[in-house]
């Protein structure tokens, strides 16, 4: 159990990264309105010093009513800037059309991310295609949907990355976690890969989190767990999808302790929206396509057991619009840490939202 004052520690130095009043935007969505947005990918320093950003854009659209309702996510993009602090340029796309894996037509783009390897570069990416549900479980199907899987694609820099190869690594699960969606990598001390994503039951009542682990020279994946993090008790009831693992850096309090990481995870208290009495205390709930924040905690060596921070309420909130704030990324640089995520505005889009934290302020934070 993380002690009381260590986890202050650690929320305050979070708060201050995800800081919600002086983030930018850096990539709109395609239209300043409800249902329109852009992430939930990730970022990554390129060999050259630039950092790239992927994600994908999402149109409106109810998944409750199939695809019928709207175009939904209809394009991945990958962008570049020289810095964390500079103008994004994209720079690779692809849209629904491109991305057919097994000959399943793609129905909709979900989460991705981009993964540096030894030779190359490789981009994980979540799609919505059009199959069917287990045959015990089909009658659970609504009408114009699909199952979510995941697939890789790999070349040697970003430019070249394409379809041509694309491969089907995390195919649709067993009825309790069929679904699976929202790739995040991230690299263990040991070298080896770990592919964290967003599972659904076939009844799309919650939303949990898995892990699959790929060792260093193979391309053979193993399974560790499909429950990473548990849903809570209070705000965080209705999911737990971790999004993000950022090191804790060796400074201050933390310079003489073991390998500990920070999680980032989204989570509603209900999938759909709930109305408040109003003579009630007024607080965030989030829901389906409006999550907001929670930090989890881990040490290195454990993983991937971590363990929830933010019990009782959620950290990171949106100060506009419906309060969404999430499927945060975090980049390590040499200055610094940058920080991007979803963020919800006045006009209700989502667009991403990026903050840059220097070296300075996180020694200063974690003393």
């Amino acid at each position: 159990m993380i002690e009381p004052n260590i986890s202050t520690k650690l929320t305050t130095f979070a708060s201050a990264l995800i800081d919600q009043q002086e983030a930018r935007i850096l990539i709109p969505a395609k239209d300043p309105s409800t249902g329109f947005w852009f992430g939930g990918g990730n970022t990554v320093q390129d060999r050259d010093g630039s950092i790239l950003i992927c994600g994908r854009y999402r149109n409106f659209g109810d998944s409750r009513t199939g695809t019928g309702a709207g175009a939904r996510g209809l394009e991945l993009a990958i962008f570049r800037a020289d810095s964390p602090h500079g103008e994004f340029s994209k720079i690779v796309s692809f849209y629904k059309s491109d991305l057919t894996c097994n000959g399943r037509e793609v129905v909709s783009i979900e989460g991705c991310a981009l993964h540096l390897t030894e030779d190359g570069i490789e981009l994980f990416i979540s799609t919505e295609k059009d199959d069917s549900y287990p045959e015990s479980h089909k009658d659970f199907q609504k009408p114009g949907t699909g199952v979510w899987s995941i697939d890789r694609i790999h070349a040697s820099k970003v430019e070249d990355l394409s379809p041509s190869n694309i491969e089907e690594i995390v195919p649709f699960g067993l009825p309790p976690y069929l679904h699976v969606k929202d790739p995040v990598t991230t690299d263990l001390p040991d070298g080896s890969l770990a592919l964290i994503y967003c599972t659904h039951p076939f009844s799309w009542s919650s939303s949990g989190t898995s892990v699959i682990r790929r060792a260093p020279g193979t391309s053979e994946y193993q399974h560790l767990t499909d429950t990473m993090l548990a849903r809570g008790p209070v705000w965080d009831i209705a999911a737990a999808r971790v999004t993000d693992r950022l090191p804790i850096p060796k400074v201050g309090a933390f310079a003489d302790q073991p390998d500990q990481s920070l999680y980032f995870y989204d989570s509603a208290e209900c999938l759909r929206q709930l109305d408040d009495n109003p003579e009630a205390v007024a607080r965030p709930r989030g829901w389906s396509c409006e999550e907001i924040g929670g930090l989890a905690f881990g040490v290195d060596a454990d993983f991937p057991r971590i363990d929830s921070i933010t019990i009782e309420e959620p950290l990171f909130i949106s100060p506009t619009g419906t309060g969404c704030s999430r499927y945060i990324s975090t980049l390590v640089t040499d200055e610094g840490i940058f920080a991007t995520w979803q963020q919800s505005q006045k006009d209700l889009s989502q667009p991403l939202v990026g903050h840059f934290l220097s070296n300075e302020k996180i020694a200063q934070l974690l003393a």
